[in-house]
Parts: C-alpha cells; sequence; structure tokens
C-alpha cells in the first residue's frame, strides 16, 4: 500500500513510497483512509524540524488529522464495518503517570506519551492502518470530508473545556471572546465561542481572501487592527498564533477576572522587553488566569464531534479549501495565500 514518509531530522527527505499492510499487532481495528488534514506540523515534520521515528525504524509515516472508513472490527468494539471514523493522536506512556492512568493523555506528566504521525508511531497518512477501538473516534457520515476537521476541532474543544473548568471558580459567566489567529484552529475556537452564545471577535492580519467572510458568516466580528483595538475588555481570549507581542497584549487587555488561554506554538528565538513587575501587579488585583493548552482526550473529540454535527456545513466546506489527490501530495505541503486547511485525498 501507499504511504507518505519522512525521515525526521532529514530535509526534503518525504516521499510517497510502497510499504507492508499494517499488522494485527498494531490494532484490532482495520481502517481505510478516506483522507487526511494538513498543518503547519506536517510541514515542520517534512522539513526535518520535528517528528521522531518509531524505534527501530528510520522513517515515519506521516499524517495526524485523519478520517477513514472501517474494513474491519471485532466483535464489542463499538465499530461496525462502514463506520467513518477519526483516529485519535495521542496515546499516554507505557508506565502511565497521573493523568495517563485515567484517560488524559493530553495531560501527561512525563512527557513519555507517543503520538500518530508525529513522535515514534506512524500516522494516518497511508492507504490502510490499524488503530485499537478505543482510539477510534465515530463521525457522522454527513459530515463527509469534513470529518478530517475533527483533529483540530478536538484541540479547541479542550480549549474551551478548560476555559469553563477554571472559569468555575467564580459564580460570573463569560459573555465575550477574542480569538487571535484566522488559521484553522482559530476559526474553529470562534465557531465553539458562538455555539455557546458568547459574543465572538477574531483578529488576523489579512483583509482580503476567505477568512474575513468566514468569520462573519459565522456571527463574529472581524478585525485587522490590533489586541488592544480588537479586544479591550473582553473575557476570555484564545491565543492562537504563538507571536509574543499578541500574547503579551492578550494579558493586558482581557477584563478584570478574565482568562487568557494559549493554544499557539510559539517558535522561539525571539525577545520581548517587557514590563513583567506592572503586568504582574495587574493580573494579581484583577484575578486574571493565564494557561496553556494542547492536544486533547477521548472526551474532547466526542465533544468536538457533536459541535461539528451542529454547525452549518456550508460553512465547515469553506473550510477545505484546497483538495490534493494522494500522489501530488507535496503540493498540499505548500502554503497558498487563501489556504485555510488543505486536505489530501486518499479516496
Amino acid at each position: 500500500m501507499r504511504a507518505i514518509t519522512v525521515e525526521p531530522g532529514k530535509p526534503s527527505s518525504g516521499r510517497l513510497e510502497d510499504i507492508p499492510e499494517p499488522p494485527s499487532a498494531h490494532g484490532s481495528v482495520l481502517v481505510k483512509t478516506l483522507a487526511v488534514g494538513v498543518c503547519g506540523t506536517d510541514v515542520e515534520i517534512v522539513s526535518g524540524g520535528y517528528g521522531w521515528a518509531p524505534p527501530g525504524k528510520a522513517r515515519l509515516v506521516i499524517g495526524h488529522e485523519s478520517l477513514g472508513e472501517v474494513l474491519e472490527a471485532p466483535p464489542g468494539s463499538g465499530l461496525d464495518r462502514g463506520d467513518w471514523v477519526v483516529g485519535i493522536v495521542r496515546r499516554p506512556d507505557p508506565v502511565p503517570c497521573a493523568s495517563c492512568a485515567v484517560g488524559e493523555w493530553d495531560m501527561c506528566r512525563n512527557g513519555r506519551y507517543t503520538e500518530r504521525g508525529i513522535k515514534e508511531i506512524d500516522g494516518y497518512a497511508s492507504e490502510r492502518y490499524r488503530i485499537e477501538p478505543e482510539f477510534a473516534v465515530v463521525v457522522d457520515k454527513k459530515l463527509g470530508e469534513r470529518g478530517v476537521l475533527l483533529e483540530p476541532a478536538s484541540v479547541v474543544a479542550k480549549a474551551w473545556d478548560q476555559i469553563e473548568r477554571i472559569g468555575a471558580r467564580t459564580t460570573w459567566k463569560p459573555r465575550s471572546a477574542l480569538v487571535t489567529g484566522a488559521g484553522p484552529i482559530g476559526l474553529l475556537a470562534a465557531l465553539l465561542g458562538v455555539e455557546r452564545g458568547l459574543e465572538v471577535r477574531v483578529l488576523d492580519r489579512v483583509t482580503e481572501g476567505p477568512k474575513p467572510g468566514l468569520v462573519r458568516d459565522l456571527g463574529a466580528t472581524y478585525h485587522a487592527s490590533s489586541v488592544r483595538e480588537a479586544g479591550a475588555g473582553v473575557d476570555v481570549v484564545i491565543e492562537c498564533t504563538g507571536v509574543g507581542r499578541l500574547i503579551y497584549d492578550a494579558m493586558q487587555i482581557v477584563a478584570p477576572v478574565g482568562l487568557v488561554c494559549l493554544a499557539g506554538v510559539s517558535s522561539g528565538g525571539r525577545t520581548l522587553p517587557v514590563d513583567v513587575q506592572g503586568l504582574n501587579r495587574e493580573m494579581v488585583l484583577e484575578n486574571t488566569v493565564v494557561f496553556g493548552t494542547v492536544n486533547a482526550n477521548r472526551r474532547h473529540y466526542e465533544a468536538a464531534a457533536a459541535s461539528l454535527a451542529r454547525a452549518d456545513q456550508g460553512w465547515l466546506d469553506r473550510l477545505l479549501t484546497r483538495r490534493v489527490p494522494l500522489d501530488r501530495w507535496a503540493e498540499a505541503l505548500v502554503r497558498k495565500p487563501a489556504d485555510v486547511k488543505p486536505v489530501i485525498a486518499f479516496a
């Protein structure tokens, strides 16, 4: 079968090649891949800047945003032939920490987790793969290829879950939110905010292309100004860019008793002069919470699946801005100005 593989750490090593069929030891459920989404992590892995091959192997099958159809499933697995599923990315460490032991591998404390298509386990960018039933999430077939959005949606479902859990410290509930960055994560964060009845604002740099219209059609407001102009006084900020200046400004403009959720990973290597003592004073006196979030567990995947099923399907369609056939897979990793979510089509 065909698969997209790379040699982690080696730039330009990506290729489409024939690999053996997945062994039954990899999982009792056999899945035919329908589509794989592409994100910045995939680009970083293919460029040689990230990723780990499975132990004893030189190459890694990439792909962590998946959509597939069940070909084989054992009795009692909760899955049937023909079900459409998305594979969960992260696996708990072999000797689980307290979080991994209860299925919260997204909160792993010792870092010995593994991740399909990223860290030490082959991913989903092969024509077929095997998976354990507990790591396969059924999606409504009415979603069609839009189901490939479930993995990124699970990340923001976790973000909102954490916001709500932390927000339970007070009887006051947020009414407004600013999302910085209108990529797939930012747009899906805005979707889940609107579904919660919040007044949502989205900040990005572009003034043309699909992003402004996507935000407006969601019922949110689009801004191409600054954090201070777009978000002054909002109750919640979900920061999806990892840009230092935006992070700092978000901490300053959020309302008293507000929450700042950091969901964007910074590249590092850049410094920013800040008044740490002044920022500390504001945060202490205003009960501000700033926290980071990454990855998701099964509960978040299931919540995201419900959110996508409720969403306007035409709006979700517009997030899938390019559909690239498998034999031209590399084109999906070359970013274009109008891109939101490129998808590699296997079927």
